[in-house]
This record gives C-alpha cells, sequence and structure tokens, in this order.
C-alpha cells in the first residue's frame, strides 16, 4: 500500500494560539511530531497541511513538505481530506497524526498501517490500558469500548465501563483512546461527507459520526503514552521535566 502520513497543523488554536511553533528544545513543535513521522517505516510520504503560512515556511525550511489549506475547516480529518486532494499521487492509506505530539512513536504509526492488512478495515485508531485513578472520571480523557473482534462499540468522555462498586472502580482499568487515525482513501473522502451526527454533538467527539453512519473503527492496543500539548501549561511541563 502507499501510504501518507498527513499532519494538521493550524495556527490558531484557541487554547494556545501558535501552538505548532512553540519551541521545545529549541526546535518547532511541528518540526518535531514531522522527524518522528519520517522515522516510521511504512509511510511513503510525510506532508503537515497548515492554514498557516509561518507553519507551512518553518516546515519547509526544516526540509519537509507543507501545504496550504483552507482555514474554515472544522476538524483535523477535514484538513486531511484537503491536503489529499492536493498531493499529486494516489495513496491507499491516509494516517493523520496529531500536530501536538512531539513525541509520537514511530511503530504506533506502522502499527495503525499494518491493521490494512485486513480488508475489512475501514479506518483505526489505537487505545491505552490505563489505571481507574489516572482518569476515569475525567471528561477530557475519551475512552474507548471495542468488541471482541476489536471493533469500537462507543467512545465517551464519560466513564466506560462504568463501574457499579466502589470496590470495582479501585481495581479497575479504563482504555484510554489515542487520537492517532488512519483511513482507507476512498473512505475519508466519504466521511468528511457526513453532516454532524446527534452523538458526536452531545459529545462533541467527531468519531461518532462515523460510528452513527455504519462504519467500522478499528482500535489497536498501543502500550505507549504519547504526551500531547494543548495548553501553553503543558509546553512547560515537557520543557521542565
Amino acid at each position: 500500500m502507499k501510504v501518507v502520513c498527513i499532519i494538521p497543523a493550524r495556527y490558531g488554536s484557541t487554547r494556545f494560539p501558535g501552538k505548532p511553533l512553540a519551541l521545545i528544545n529549541g526546535k518547532p513543535m511541528i518540526e518535531h511530531v514531522t522527524a518522528q513521522a519520517h522515522k516510521a517505516l511504512s509511510p511513503t510520504k510525510v506532508v503537515v497541511a497548515t492554514d498557516d503560512e509561518r507553519i507551512s515556511r518553518v516546515v519547509q525550511n526544516c526540509g519537509y513538505e507543507a501545504v496550504i489549506t483552507d482555514s474554515h475547516h472544522r476538524s483535523g480529518t477535514e484538513r486531511c481530506a484537503q491536503a489529499l486532494e492536493m498531493l499529486e499521487e494516489d495513496f491507499d492509506l491516509v494516517i493523520n497524526i496529531q500536530g501536538d505530539e512531539p513525541f509520537i512513536d514511530p511503530q504506533q504509526i506502522d502499527d495503525l498501517a499494518r491493521l490494512f492488512d485486513n480488508e475489512k478495515v475501514e479506518i483505526a485508531t489505537l487505545m491505552l490500558k490505563t489505571p481507574a485513578e489516572k482518569g476515569l472520571h475525567n471528561p477530557n480523557m475519551v475512552k474507548v469500548v471495542t468488541g471482541t473482534d476489536g471493533k469500537a462499540l462507543y467512545f465517551s468522555r464519560a466513564p466506560i465501563p462504568f463501574p457499579r462498586d466502589a470496590a470495582d472502580e479501585a481495581n479497575s482499568f479504563f482504555m484510554k483512546h489515542i487520537g492517532i487515525y488512519a483511513y482507507r482513501s476512498h473512505v475519508l473522502k466519504q466521511i468528511v461527507k457526513l453532516p454532524p451526527g446527534t452523538l458526536e454533538d452531545i459529545e462533541k467527539l467527531e468519531q461518532l459520526r462515523w460510528l452513527e453512519n455504519g462504519f467500522s473503527i478499528y482500535v489497536s492496543e498501543t502500550f505507549v503514552e504519547n504526551i500531547s500539548v494543548d495548553t501553553p501549561e503543558d509546553l512547560s511541563k515537557i520543557i521542565n521535566r
């Protein structure tokens, strides 16, 4: 398969404007993400999809590829879809890497790509087994439950599965969703045309739109916890750790 890794990177983050250009060890965050993606074995191409000339310039000055996409996109998925259309190549598989995970493990990228050896896989993502005390009740930490076939049953900000008894919660764990996605190219083109769904509106989770519309999301377990940067405080923790 021909695989492209696309890294959506917009400038105007509400909580952290200019985040892709924030410096970590003297290098812009987007350079760290792109360099990690290039270490994976599966991608044929790695490209940053941004709405800002400043980010594009930095990426290209680092020797990497970038495309300028529209500024109106509501999600990284939509930005990836436009970037795919702009590339002058056909790809079988698109891997959407968050632009705020400067230390993403290249092995996770390859693990996702391998899932598509199964022709039934349309969309894939990752999960991490996490003790309950580390975020079961944190709505900013998305949880996922899967069936025995590896397909996602549901994603939620609520505790799922919910431990009914306090004793059960003390010894329980949940599967934390890791926000890296892979899609077959034709599937990506379909899902960005879908209108927002009821569950998505309630939970504010885009992937629920895909489930509501009958698309399967396969979930592979990872054993690496990524460090994402959502706020300046997150960046400070990384720099000072």
